[in-house]
């Protein structure tokens, strides 16, 4: 009697052939979508995690892939399968599953699975010692840190939680316990617990760039090593600053005649107050250089901070103020009598 065909490609969206990368990229894409912490009692969802798990198991391992490509002929997506020259000792008898009919095959996988790689030929299940989980890398991890620019410039500590997936405690990530699905992860052999990290923001980190925590992803099956976490940086915006590639930027408001007879004043930067000269005649719009207060470089030095002036009107004046700048307006009247307007905007 035949069993339904499983095509493990279809199921991970692959064509036959696909290479080792595109199958593992293709595999942590739809076990995040369909893992049943995503989609709580989700029974659809649940199945298609096992089946993911399956195809993963299967088109992940060099061995059991070169095993099931050989099916050849056999190949027919939604057919029943029969297996053919070479795999006659292979055999699936309903009573050699005792307790684990219906839920799935040998290690929580179908029956099709079961004939081409579950049980030795003529032994069945409840003969067969169970055998020892291969050692496979844990997943990695990518998560968004945001930092503000003051941690980007200066470097810092930063506390933060995630959600991280371990081997379940229960079922030692075998997804069985007393013969059943395993109740503490629902058979999916992993769990997902809130994790604390100390991070270090290096100095000079920029928005976009990536920090790697060696081990601190999900962890191996079978002792193998845990995946890494990589945090993509993102920054918050600021409320004086402009980021301009290394080089930072702010706006500093001044009066008119501070502007027209310059003026010692006290700007604001990443590393506190600084003192900076305003010129005689400077314009509004005009962009002052402190040197060597922007953000770090990747190859040494940082870049520059830029002043920009913005010279602003009192919105109220005093009676004196306003015969002061009627006479002001009288003087400058005419001092540029003889000039043109295009000279007077200059």
């Amino acid at each position: 009697m035949g069993m339904q065909y499983k095509d493990y490609y279809k199921i991970l969206g692959l064509k036959r052939g696909a290479s080792e990368k595109e199958i593992k990229q293709a595999f942590r894409k739809l076990a995040r979508k369909y893992h049943p912490d995503v989609n709580p009692e989700n029974k659809k969802a649940e199945e298609k995690f096992k089946d993911i798990n399956e195809a993963h198991e299967v088109l992940g391992d060099t061995k059991k892939k070169a095993k099931y490509d050989q099916l050849g002929a056999n190949w027919q997506a939604g057919a029943d399968f029969k297996p053919s020259s070479g795999w006659e000792g292979f055999r699936v008898r309903t009573g050699d599953f005792g307790d684990f009919a219906g839920t799935g095959g040998v290690g929580n996988f179908s029956d099709f699975f079961s004939v081409l790689f579950g049980q030795e030929p003529g032994v069945g299940f409840s003969q067969r010692k169970s055998k020892r989980r291969r050692s496979t890398r844990g997943s990695d991890v990518e998560a968004e840190l945001r930092i503000t620019l003051e941690e980007a410039y200066n470097g810092g500590k930063r506390s933060v939680t995630i959600q991280h997936s371990e081997i379940c405690p229960a079922c030692k990530g075998t997804t069985i316990t007393n013969n059943s699905n395993c109740s503490a992860c629902s058979g999916m052999g992993m769990i997902a617990k809130p994790k604390r990290l100390d991070i270090k923001i290096p100095a000079g980190v920029k928005d976009g760039s990536k920090i790697r925590l060696n081990g601190q992803g999900e962890e191996g099956a079978g002792g193998g090593k845990s995946g890494d976490l990589y945090l993509h940086i993102k920054l918050e915006p600021h409320r004086h600053f402009t980021i301009l590639g290394h080089d930072i930027q702010v706006d500093l408001p001044i009066l008119p005649w501070e502007a027209v007879l310059g003026k010692e004043v006290e700007v604001m930067t990443l590393k506190g107050y600084v003192k900076m000269k305003i010129p005689g005649g400077t314009q509004s719009g005009q962009r002052l250089r402190l040197k060597g207060l922007g953000l770090l470089k990747k190859g040494g030095g940082r870049g520059d901070q830029y002043v920009k002036i913005k010279i602003i009107v009192p919105k109220t004046t005093s009676e004196r103020e306003k015969e002061l700048y009627k006479e002001l307006a009288q003087i400058s009247k005419e001092c540029m009598s003889d000039l043109t307007f295009e000279e007077v905007r200059r």
